[in-house]
């Protein structure tokens, strides 16, 4: 009969091979209670430790970062040329599982691909700006009301919603928070809730954040403002038809401080915004979070998304970043 060799602390003893019930009698013979104790330990040391390593490499997950140190080095980026293709994240995202204008989610999608940030600072009661997109809060949050009725202190104790409503782990991240996490990570694009824009001025310069932190603006004397407060103020440029086109050329203001928003959709229309900003050196952007983004087939919604730069566009901006990425690999 085949026997083999088993050593159990300072025994030696023969057991036959063939059933593994035999080797199981002998080690509950000779382990002790404080022996199998140490061993269950053991086993839940390594358990926990291969389960900390799992999560350490995910959060030291390398980000896709845009780190600009000035001004002059942010233009030059965004500055048109062909084939150039730039993801916006509207909101950060709403994939995953995660809530919009959140830090959570802008990482999330800065793992996936390098991206700029579409977000929404609202004031509170208290006059500190939040990331909020609504006026109120039943929407993105386990909260009930209007934003501006609550001070900082009492949004604090509020949990984010995803986009099917159910509350996650995410608190609120304010404006200025953001802005620290952004730097040297991607771009900043505000845009116009009930902020004042001498207040959005004024944050952006206490910050000096001219080289990420970009401001929307919907027309000519928006952009006059933010402008006259500092010269290096970016802006995303609301220009969708040829009136407002026509209104900006004659402001006489420059193009190399702006991309230029002209829609929502693939039109005949964007062609003439095409070639006129094109030549200037000024990208264009398209936003699918009001159309494709709503496709629920995902194979459409990606056939949109390389046609969106297919028809001309350098900037696309969506609720789902990360699939956008995705599609036009």
């Amino acid at each position: 009969m085949l026997t083999g060799w088993v050593f159990m602390q300072e025994h030696e003893v023969s057991i036959p091979y063939s059933s593994c019930l035999a080797v199981k009698k002998y080690t509950d013979r000779f382990f002790t209670v404080k022996d199998k104790l140490m061993m269950k330990k053991i086993r839940l040391m390594i358990s926990l430790l291969v389960s900390t390593m799992a999560i350490v490499g995910l959060q030291a997950q390398e980000l896709h970062t845009l780190d600009f140190k000035t001004c002059k080095a942010m233009r030059a980026y965004f500055r048109y040329s062909p084939g150039k293709k730039i993801i916006s994240g509207h909101r950060g995202t709403i994939e995953n599982g995660l809530p919009e204008n959140s830090i959570a989610a802008f990482e999330a999608v800065l793992k996936k691909t390098p991206a700029i940030f579409e977000i929404d600072p609202r004031y509170t009661k208290d006059s500190v700006a939040v990331l909020l997109h609504d006026p109120t809060l039943e929407r993105t949050t386990n909260g009930v009301g209007k934003v501006a009725d609550y001070t900082w202190a009492e949004l604090q104790k509020l949990r984010l919603r995803d986009r099917a409503g159910k509350v996650t782990q995410y608190s609120i991240n304010t404006l200025q928070e953001v802005i620290d996490w952004a730097k040297g990570k991607t771009i900043l694009n505000l845009d116009k809730k009930d902020l004042p824009l001498a207040k959005t001025a004024e944050i952006i310069r206490q910050n000096n954040a001219y080289a990420w932190v970009w401001v929307t603006v919907h027309n000519v004397e928006q952009a006059k403002y933010y402008l006259d407060q500092n010269k290096d103020q970016y802006l995303s440029m609301h220009i969708k038809d040829r009136a407002a086109l026509d209104r900006f050329v004659s402001s006489g203001l420059p193009y190399d401080r702006m991309i230029v928003y002209i829609g929502s959709e693939i039109v005949p229309a964007n062609q003439e915004m095409y070639r006129f900003f094109n030549k200037k050196g000024v990208m264009c952007m398209i936003s699918t979070a009001p159309s494709y983004d709503k496709l629920g087939d995902k194979e459409q919604r990606d056939e949109r998304y390389r046609a969106v730069f297919q028809d001309g566009a350098s900037v696309l901006e969506s609720d789902l970043p990360m699939d956008v990425s995705s599609a036009i690999r």
